[in-house]
């Protein structure tokens, strides 16, 4: 298991300024903004900007009232955490450096908010029509970063090892 490695310098820079991004936007809505008492702010015809408190995972799944379940969900995110640090310290390959240290920015992102409000804090709603997409934040973007990272590297990876 290694804890540091070839890119780790970089996903740790990475990681903190998204994290940073992330966590600045989140506290300028709810202070700065105070988007909580201003409510919804239409931006376009198909976005807006609205205070959505999600208590569970992406999309909303697995819906925590509980502290204990907002406890749980706070201790996986700290072992993803871990998890995906250990992953990118042992990376070989730049795009999966890079791929991991926005999902690990989202992940602490995320992570951050259960742990202090009990909850996500999520903002951005795109709708078209009657269509509406969930409503998402900065540290959801990063992860569905990585993840698009994490796929065009192993689809690009010649050398046959997904463990590169």
């Amino acid at each position: 298991m290694t804890l540091w490695g070839r890119h780790s310098g970089m996903v740790a820079l990475i990681a903190i300024v998204g994290l940073v991004l992330d966590q600045a936007t989140k506290l300028w809505l709810l202070n700065g903004f105070d988007l909580g008492a201003t409510g919804p702010v239409a931006l376009t015809p198909f976005l807006d900007i609205v205070l959505v408190w999600n208590r569970g995972i992406s999309y909303g799944l697995f819906q925590q009232d509980s502290e204990t379940g907002r406890w749980l969900l706070a201790a996986f995110t700290l072992a993803a955490a871990v998890a995906i640090w250990i992953w990118a310290a042992g990376s070989q390959r730049f795009v999966t450096g890079l791929a991991l240290a926005f999902i690990l920015a989202g992940a602490i992102g995320n992570g951050i908010d259960r742990l202090v409000f009990g909850a996500v804090v999520d903002f951005v709603h795109f709708h078209v029509g009657s269509f509406s997409w969930y409503v998402f934040n900065i540290a959801d973007v990063w992860i569905v970063a990585g993840v698009i990272g994490l796929l065009y590297d192993w689809l690009t990876d010649r050398g046959g090892s997904a463990a590169k």
